[in-house]
């Protein structure tokens, strides 16, 4: 893989991680149309999966700590946490039996896919904010259980590129009866501990630590950009929601790139 490629691949990892548009859809398609899909593309994938873990972390190390606090100290409220091992749990599993398949089928990594998956998603954004919400709640700390796992639920789909895994959990958070920026903020604090599993699970297997040494210095490059451009994404996006409490503005923009890209397969 050029250089050229890994740190376009490392932005567009960065920016669109944490911007509900799908990262996973956003990186196949740039991968595809500039230079096709590279050997082992998959686990450079996951290797830049570190930058932007990092950013999260860093951005919600003071929200971590208050929580540890919560869990530790002498309040013992466990209550956020529990529900984010509840929302994790649905997607965990599905991860750990469906991801080799939908990695390795063909299907799944087809621009038409991709571009579909982006088109509906989108189409839910666009209208979710007219659907009734089950309520109104101040913010993510008032999930109850039930509805931490529906949200989980819908993260399940994010297993197929160009979903988006902060997507799906927005949008279910907004029906959830959580404003777009408490959704974002859940569906943020959820994806620490999932991210830190891949990323741990990543690690174990040998060729991949193989891989890592070999392409070492490309993959800091990448990461290091994914970094930057995370948390610029994180900032960004929870400013806009907090201000507008919409997705439209995404959902169209999906929609947008959705119908681009179909264009572009059909007449090449």
């Amino acid at each position: 893989m050029s250089i050229f490629i890994a740190i376009i691949l490392g932005l567009v990892q960065g920016l669109t991680e944490f911007i509900p548009v799908s990262s996973s859809g956003h990186l196949e398609i740039v991968q595809q149309l500039i230079g096709g899909r590279a050997d082992n593309f998959h686990l450079f994938l996951e290797l830049i999966n570190f930058g932007t873990l990092l950013a999260l972390i860093i951005y919600y190390r003071k929200r971590i700590w208050e929580i540890l606090k919560d869990i530790f100290g002498k309040n013992h409220n466990f209550k956020l946490a529990i529900n984010v091992i509840i929302t994790c749990i649905p997607a965990g599993v599905a991860g750990l039996l469906l991801s080799k398949f939908i990695e390795e089928n063909s299907f799944f990594s087809s621009l038409i896919t991709i571009s579909i998956a982006m088109a509906v998603v989108g189409v839910l954004m666009i209208i979710v904010d007219k659907l009734p919400k089950l309520s109104s709640l101040k913010d993510e700390n008032y999930l109850t259980k039930p509805r931490a796992l529906t949200i989980g639920i819908a993260q399940v789909f994010a297993l197929i590129p160009g979903v988006s895994r902060s997507g799906s959990t927005i949008v279910a958070g907004r029906l959830m009866g959580l404003s777009a920026k408490s959704s974002a903020d859940y569906s943020f604090l959820v994806s620490i501990p999932l991210m830190t599993a891949v990323c741990a699970k990543t690690l174990l297997s040998s060729s991949t630590r193989a891989y890592l040494v070999d392409n070492l210095p490309t993959l800091i490059l990448s990461n290091a950009i994914a970094f930057i451009a995370g948390l610029a994404a994180i900032t960004f996006c929870l400013k806009y929601l907090k201000k507008s409490n919409s997705l439209k503005a995404f959902g169209i923009y999906r929609v947008i790139v959705a119908t681009l890209v179909l264009i572009i397969v059909l007449v090449r």
